[in-house]
């Protein structure tokens, strides 16, 4: 069956089958290759794959973040962060890093990020003289710090793949997003140095006073969500009904840029988004339990044992293969199928399951902005108006700069774990 399972899902994805699907047909090709189970546990394990109460969280985040986007916030973040670090050279592009990590605090996807602030800072930054290229570079691998600072989808899936704490998960994403955001901001500031770019940044830019008073109802709601969860009001899940409360009562209330005629839009576009990652879980369901139940993961686990005598080996493999699948595999489907077989393998090697989800996390971030599946990089190229070749050059640098984050991430476990022992007091 392994056989089966594996070698349909390869040929599927190279023909070019949607991802959901791919998975599901896999399924059914790897039960029938194997002859002794009924097609009626394909409907089973599917239900059974989205009959969880934590992945309600999914929808409600999603649709916060469409609220966000539509209700004014995005342009007031962005204001907030110009004021803070707009006024040194180079400081349009860090204002673009700092915003997409105040925006993904709120939104939780890195492609609602992209949109969002893109829209704003991409022709921002090319109208001070950055090349466009550049400039959708710099907001195609800042957008990924939405699948690292929470609330995350991602760090949802694995919690729910592994039953690992989504709290601690979303506290242990603080570490690296920092580590992540700090090593982009010293990557632009150090191009637009060399390159003479930015000397003009500070223009048009308003007081820190003004930004912080405009922008404080959108602030109010990372402290709503994440205090609410760490002072054990309300659960992860709870927290996204809060934060869809919260999006609405500022962007219709208090910003007064959403009415109600805008909901039913802001509502399908919730539906659809949701549908697609639903749709993925529980095809991924299915095929975690053929996987599981054919004995796979015991086998893998083996044969990294043989082949890996450290942690340092091993976690330098997964890595590499991460970095991989990441290019190839969307990052819901990839956590979904890879993180229940490779978690138990990590513990075995003494690596502590929430450091693990944020490895996973971070390298399936980076291959958002790598092609040939790099949403992030397709979603900034259509914001610039730009062909994917044309941001290749310039979007080497960045890539090299979030690798060697993720081994700072990967081999320095404090970053990761330190908040967590922090907060939880393990």
């Amino acid at each position: 069956m392994n056989a089966a399972l594996g070698l349909s899902l390869a040929l599927l994805f190279v023909i070019g089958v949607p991802i959901a699907v791919a998975i599901g047909l896999a399924s059914v090709i790897g039960i029938e290759a194997q002859g002794r189970l009924p097609l009626l546990l394909v409907a089973q394990r599917m239900f059974t794959g989205i009959d969880s109460f934590p992945l309600m969280a999914i929808p409600l985040f999603i649709l916060a973040g469409n609220l966000m986007s539509a209700g004014g916030i995005s342009h007031r973040l962005v204001e907030l962060a110009k004021s803070l670090v707009g006024g040194i050279q180079g400081g349009l592009a860090c204002t673009c890093v700092l915003t997409c990590m105040l925006f993904a605090s709120v939104s939780g996807s890195s492609v609602a990020t992209t949109f969002a602030i893109g829209a704003i800072l991409i022709p921002a930054m090319v109208k001070h003289n950055y090349p466009r290229p550049l400039a959708a570079s710099i907001q195609a691998s800042s957008a990924e710090l939405g699948v690292l600072i929470p609330p995350s989808i991602p760090l949802i899936l694995y919690g729910v793949s592994t039953d690992t704490s989504i709290g601690k998960l979303f506290i242990a994403g603080l570490g690296p997003g920092f580590v992540v955001a700090g090593s982009l901001m010293a990557l632009v500031l150090v191009i637009c140095r060399v390159r003479g770019i930015g000397m003009e940044d500070g223009r048009d830019r308003a007081s820190v006073g003004k930004a912080f008073v405009s922008a404080m109802p959108a602030l109010l709601i990372p402290v709503v969500i994440l205090g609410g969860i760490y002072s054990g009001i309300f659960t992860p899940t709870e927290a996204s009904a809060a934060a869809v409360a919260a999006a609405l009562i500022v962007g219709m209330a208090m910003y007064r840029e959403i009415k109600f005629a805008d909901l039913p839009e802001i509502l399908k576009k919730t539906v659809i988004s949701t549908s697609a990652i639903m749709i993925i879980i529980s095809a991924a369901a299915l095929f975690s339990f053929l996987i599981a139940r054919s004995g796979l993961p015991n086998e893998i686990a083996a044969w990294f044992k043989d082949m890996f005598d450290s942690r340092i080996a091993f976690l330098l493999a997964i890595n590499i293969l991460l970095l991989i699948v990441g290019m190839f595999i969307e990052t819901s489907a990839a956590i979904l199928v890879l993180a229940p077989i490779l978690t138990p393998i990590a513990i075995a090697y003494g690596v502590d399951p929430v450091h693990f989800g944020l490895i996973i996390v971070v390298n399936l971030a980076l291959g958002m902005i790598t092609p040939p599946l790099g949403v992030n990089l397709f979603a900034a190229c259509a914001v610039a108006n730009l062909r994917v070749e044309k941001i290749i050059p310039q979007l080497i640098w960045f890539v090299l700069t979030v690798f060697a984050a993720l081994m700072v991430i990967t081999y320095v476990p404090a970053i990761t774990l330190w908040p967590v022992e922090l907060v939880f007091g393990e």
